[in-house]
């Protein structure tokens, strides 16, 4: 049965982006250490070879392998499609000023499957090389999901972020299975990847946690209604 997944990074102070979020800083200042544990693995260096599949080749490409990135890979495996929110695919407030941003993953981004991007702002879809469609949904987050499951053809939905955007969905009762990796830094402000949702009135338990290298990593997940 398909799922609506999330897979995130958080710090230890539960911050899922750093203040001062733009294009020169997508994560906010300080906000790079979330990825540092994805940086070192071997699928993240994997995801940027035009050749890139989740077939582990051990020699090629270099990069660690272990339980870090065990678990990033799965975050890719059975997703048929994707959602994003304006600013995980790039902090531009405001309409479009022109359609020369395509995010932040140049022209082969590792997504491979469509991306519904959540905006107020209407765009034409932009494909990208490596099979991403990134398309642009103005009608709120239930008609992103519905393009998105029906675009997934009854592989999982991954919902990337940004904080907000998940939240959303959170709030919303319409994410089954949380993926968090919970990265050692303090960022002290930012983000807060929670902030006042109750997620045990909202029925989700804990049913995986497991250190990894430099992340360790917990599966939330909601119990069936």
């Amino acid at each position: 049965m398909s799922k609506v997944r999330v897979s995130f990074s958080v710090s230890i102070d539960g911050f899922g982006a750093a203040p001062q979020q733009s294009l020169e800083n997508p994560m906010g200042v300080g906000g790079e250490v979330l990825g540092e544990w994805v940086f070192a693995t071997r699928t993240f260096r994997r995801m940027h070879d035009k050749d890139w599949t989740f077939q582990r080749i051990d020699g090629e490409h270099g990069g660690a392998t272990g339980i870090d990135d065990d678990l990033f890979a799965r975050r890719f495996l059975n997703v048929g499609a994707w959602i994003f929110g304006r600013n995980m695919f790039g902090p531009v407030r405001g309409p479009w000023p022109d359609n020369s941003w395509k995010g932040a993953w140049g022209d082969s981004p590792p997504f491979r499957n469509p991306v519904f991007v959540l905006t107020h702002y209407a765009r034409e879809s932009i494909p990208m090389q490596g099979g991403t469609t990134f398309h642009f949904v103005t009608d709120g987050i239930d008609r992103a999901l519905e393009r998105a499951a029906a675009a997934a053809d009854g592989k999982d939905v991954c919902i990337g972020g940004g904080v907000s955007t998940i939240q959303q969905y959170l709030r919303a009762g319409l994410i089954d299975e949380l993926n968090l990796a919970i990265c050692p830094a303090l960022l002290g402000s930012g983000e807060r990847f929670f902030g006042d949702i109750d997620l045990v009135k909202l029925g989700y338990r804990c049913t995986q946690h497991v250190a990894g290298e430099r992340a360790t990593h917990v599966v939330l997940e909601r119990r069936a209604s």
